[in-house]
């Protein structure tokens, strides 16, 4: 089952994340993309697939840049559900820390010559280690890739902007959160609580 390994993680009486269950969108494929400050402040990018959405961490956010080349490491398969989560996961638990939507949309792969379904070509460009797509979100939108590398860890992707209207120059993901962000907010209370325990 595709969802064991995310359900075995957790502790559902401890966090308020959705329990592992499969479902899918009655019309188009969705993906969101979740800032997660963890022990490392990294972002969180899914993609619905087969009822659950295929997860990637990428460590420094993703980026409308195609000289960016960000690293993402696959980790387990997050239920459907968890598209709208936000929220603190307690201490103590796994990936304890603050959760919040960064961008959210659907997306659809890019090869239009596929006599396959949208799923059915994601699928198999998964499997091949190399998913083209195209995504329309609130901040992310065009072409994307996210490359399977060779000879390096299992997990370890690349997710690449392709060059096209939406590219830019430079691009932070950080510069493009929202100012009352719970997320941030985290971050500078932990940052203060370290530095005052630093004082005494």
């Amino acid at each position: 089952m595709a969802l064991k390994d995310y359900n075995e993680k957790r502790r559902f009486d401890e966090t308020s994340e959705p329990k592992g269950k499969t479902r899918k969108s009655k019309d188009k494929l969705i993906f969101v993309i979740q800032r997660h400050a963890a022990s490392r402040l990294h972002y969180d990018f899914r993609l619905e697939m087969e009822g659950v959405l295929k997860s990637w961490a990428v460590p420094k956010g993703p980026s409308l840049n195609p000289n960016d080349k960000r690293l993402a490491m696959m980790v387990e398969d997050h239920p459907y559900d968890y598209k709208d989560f936000e929220g603190n996961i307690p201490e103590g638990n796994y990936g304890a820390g603050q959760v919040e939507i960064w961008d959210s949309g659907t997306y659809e792969p890019l090869d239009e010559t596929s006599k396959l379904s949208d799923e059915k070509e994601l699928l198999k460009e998964l499997k091949a280690g190399s998913l083209k797509f195209i995504l329309h979100g609130k901040k992310l939108k065009g072409e994307f890739a996210l490359v399977k590398m060779k000879n390096a860890e299992n997990n370890a992707w690349l997710l690449i902007k392709h060059k096209d209207t939406f590219a830019e120059e430079k691009y932070d993901a950080e510069e493009n959160t929202a100012k009352n962000s719970l997320v941030t907010q985290f971050l500078e209370e932990k940052k203060s609580l370290k530095s005052s325990k630093k004082k005494s």
